[in-house]
């Protein structure tokens, strides 16, 4: 994990979400990673806030833009680690923070959002 790459994804990922290309967006992603968000028990109602591979978020995600057409991301910070990298950006609903987790290589195998309680 270097700066050049977690830069390059930030600006991929965030471009891809703002032109709502849900393909694109899950090109990061390996078949069977594991996203989790709270937001998961709302719009696909799974309790556990967590869902596993590339068939069950894109129908998580596909419903969450249907509902959000105007959904936009604003970056605001790239965080990097060792073996992953946090995003730190404005959404729709306020401030966010999402972990990657990576392969060893170019893909996601594990994501986690957080949303800001304070707004």
């Amino acid at each position: 994990m270097d700066q050049a790459f977690a830069q390059h994804f930030a600006q991929d990922w965030v471009d891809a979400w703002n032109a709502h290309d849900l393909e694109r967006v899950l090109t990061h992603y390996a078949d069977d990673f594991v996203l989790q968000s709270p937001m998961i028990a709302i719009i696909a109602g799974e309790a556990s806030g967590r869902l596993q591979g590339k068939a069950a978020v894109r129908a998580y995600w596909a419903t969450a833009l249907a509902r959000l057409p105007n959904l936009h991301f604003v970056l605001q910070d790239v965080l990097l680690g060792a073996d992953c990298l946090t995003l730190y950006y404005q959404g729709h609903r306020g401030r966010v923070a999402e972990t990657f987790f990576f392969d060893g290589g170019t893909k996601v195998v594990r994501a986690s959002a957080t949303y800001s309680i304070a707004e």
